[in-house]
């Protein structure tokens, strides 16, 4: 009878015989090849490239204006003086600078009307319209923000100029008696890349470890089913605990270099946010790539052939985006998609990696998502267990 120490030794054996196995087997199979390496160098490079430049600046405006006075001339120049606003021509009237949008000339119109000038020198409310093209949420974000600080700064002048008017020429120097300042933390450029590729990544590497690893274990379904049920190239009495253990852990070797060149050389390569302590995001990662490995080996039960990976895996990618809360944020979901989004670990990679990276969280105060990843990296260790074990049993 075996002694345990035995039984522990022999163990571990035959998850170093699996590990060498399925460093072998992926290093022979161009598509767990092309997932595992392509995918992960190629695609953080592409997408942060379509994302830059990271703000939408230039936005061709047409201008409407019934006052033709000074003041609604400087309203103007100083709207082209932004960086978000170019004005591209002037409209007799409003169905002109439709026809100007309608052909895509222009993608915004600045409407002053008539009594713009004498409401303001009657202390009135003036209004200045701004119709925005609501195709691309982008242009209308920068076009919003430049008239925004547009009109705080022409309130401001027109309080100056009351005050001064008044005769209260020291308030008047002092401007607005409260002045209003904003700091965007973890984007302080409001780029568009800054704020979606640091979760991007994560989804990268989550998906693309999901996606080859069902790829191999697709694979080997086939090969059993070519061999009367068994697999020729499987360890021959190694623990189905130890298979699974083997590939994880073949498969996050794998991704150690990749995940340093994703999470760490590309933010300094586009300039993108990159403020917490590289240890930290890498000791945070690590659950997440172990979990995907286990998710990924789950979803062997529903790929028969290496075909059925894209059609399981593939689909999910937007989903998960979705539940990620890059697009729209988690407390606003329904409690059934808040509760799919806790089983998906790149939502809580994303969390806990903007955290960090963007944030300069540390991993103690990181630790909910952390302690959510290591949950989801036993809770499929169980399934990966159950589903391999009724695969080698059966023979599928």
């Amino acid at each position: 009878m075996k002694s345990p120490l035995k039984h522990i030794s022999d163990w571990f054996l035959a998850l170093a015989r699996v590990f060498r196995r399925e460093f072998a087997i992926v290093i022979s199979d161009a598509g767990a090849l092309l997932f595992f390496i392509g995918l992960p160098l190629a695609y953080p490079i592409v997408y942060t490239l379509i994302y830059n430049p990271e703000v939408v600046n230039k936005v061709a405006v047409a201008v409407v204006d019934d006052s033709r006075t000074p003041r609604s001339r400087q309203l103007v120049r100083q709207a082209s003086a932004t960086p978000q606003v170019e004005i591209y021509d002037y409209a007799p009237n409003l169905a002109d600078a439709k026809a100007m949008m309608a052909s895509h000339d222009v993608y915004a119109i600045l409407h002053i009307p008539s009594d713009f000038d004498k409401k303001i020198n009657r202390g009135e409310q003036a209004q200045a319209t701004l119709y925005c093209d609501m195709s691309l949420l982008l242009r209308y974000r920068s076009l919003l923000s430049a008239m925004t600080s547009l009109q705080l700064k022409l309130a401001q002048d027109i309080t100056v100029e009351r005050v001064s008017i008044a005769g209260a020429s020291s308030m008047a120097s002092s401007s607005m008696p409260v002045n209003s300042e904003s700091h965007f933390l973890g984007d302080t450029q409001q780029g568009f890349a800054s704020f979606v590729i640091p979760g991007i990544v994560v989804l990268i590497l989550q998906q693309s470890m999901i996606l080859g690893v069902a790829l191999l274990g697709a694979t080997a379904r086939e090969r059993r089913r070519r061999n009367g049920g068994v697999d020729p190239r499987e360890i021959a009495g190694a623990p189905v605990s130890a298979q699974i253990w083997g590939k994880a852990l073949c498969f996050v070797t794998l991704y150690a270099p990749l995940t340093l060149y994703i999470l760490h050389i590309v933010p300094e390569m586009f300039n993108l946010p990159h403020y917490g302590s590289p240890a930290d995001y890498l000791l945070f990662i690590f659950p997440l790539l172990l979990s995907s490995a286990f998710l990924g080996q789950t979803t062997v039960i529903l790929c028969r052939e290496r075909e059925y990976t894209f059609l399981v895996v593939v689909f999910t990618s937007v989903i998960f985006l979705f539940l990620s809360g890059l697009t729209w944020p988690r407390y606003a979901m329904s409690p059934l998609w808040t509760w799919i989004g806790n089983l998906v670990p790149a939502t809580w990679g994303v969390e806990g990696f903007i955290r960090i990276n963007s944030n300069a969280a540390t991993l103690a105060e990181s630790a909910r998502p952390y302690t959510a990843l290591w949950i989801l990296t036993a809770a499929y260790c169980v399934t990966a267990y159950m589903v391999t074990r009724h695969l080698v049993k059966s023979g599928k």
